[in-house]
């Protein structure tokens, strides 16, 4: 992996982390290339990590992996002029763009391609990431690999059977961080109200969600039993629990994943 080129078009905060996590886990800068737009932002990270400032044709001219971070809306020009220059050369592209499915990528880089679709979230940005990955079938083992490396150094990276599954993973862990922002908005306002201050309300609310996450990765017990652990019977969680049932959280969560779905499916559509 060390003596891998690896090269990102686009240097946004997702392509950003990606960079550190890979640095910080021992990947030269001197082998880390990437461009951008904004040539400010590019020189900015240059500095901050070591990489090498390059331009797209000098990217597809040298990187053995090719990481395409830009903006969905853009992909496609992008693509297709990356595709011009890098000629013969067939380097291993990861796609984190939403939206952009293999179909897309492949009438942009030929049937010949060796193609990642990935699909990340912005926990990334503090090494607690979660990705779905899936590969075409012209990635061989060792390119899953580095594949699989790259996206290890900033989180969790699984890989899906299915392309089609990658949708499901855009419903729960790429839109997955939304959620729980707004659990945890909803769960300030009702603390505020019962008479806490909104710096205690946040402190206490943020710690009791990592609490809560640590545990159950810490924990063989499943979600129910773990939540069971906590609800005495009679007790103050058992009638907020009930309350929570009685609401239909299950099926407005149930709600909200298939609309999520059904639109990162509505979006490789549309592109």
């Amino acid at each position: 992996m060390q003596e891998t080129k690896i090269g990102f078009i686009g240097a946004g905060n997702m392509a950003a982390s990606i960079i550190g996590g890979l640095i910080s886990q021992g990947q030269p800068p001197a082998n880390v290339f990437a461009s951008d737009l904004d040539a400010a932002k590019l020189a900015a990270l240059a500095t901050s990590t070591g990489l090498k400032a390059a331009s797209n044709t000098e990217i597809a001219q040298q990187a053995d992996v090719i990481v395409l971070a830009v903006k969905p809306q853009v992909m496609a020009a992008v693509c297709r002029e990356l595709a011009a220059s890098l000629g013969e050369r067939r380097p291993l592209l990861i796609s984190i763009a939403a939206g952009i499915n293999l179909a897309a990528l492949t009438s942009w880089f030929g049937s010949d391609a060796r193609l990642v679709r990935c699909m990340p979230n912005t926990p990334a940005l503090v090494g607690s990431g979660a990705s779905g990955l899936f590969a075409n079938a012209q990635v061989d083992s060792g390119q899953r690999e580095i594949a699989n490396a790259l996206m290890s150094a900033v989180g969790l990276a699984l890989w899906v059977d299915k392309e089609t599954q990658i949708d499901s993973v855009t419903a729960l862990s790429g839109s997955g961080p939304a959620y729980f922002f707004l659990m945890l908005e909803a769960m300030q306002d009702s603390a505020v109200k019962l008479g806490l201050s909104p710096e205690v309300a946040k402190a206490l609310s943020y710690q009791t969600a990592l609490g809560a996450a640590q545990l159950a990765l810490a924990s063989s017990e499943t979600t129910e039993q773990l939540r069971r652990n906590v609800t005495s019977p009679n007790g103050t969680t058992e009638r907020a629990i009930n309350a929570f049932e009685e609401g239909d959280l299950r099926g407005l969560v149930d709600s909200a994943l298939k609309a999520a779905h059904a639109r990162s499916i509505e979006l490789a559509e549309e592109n």
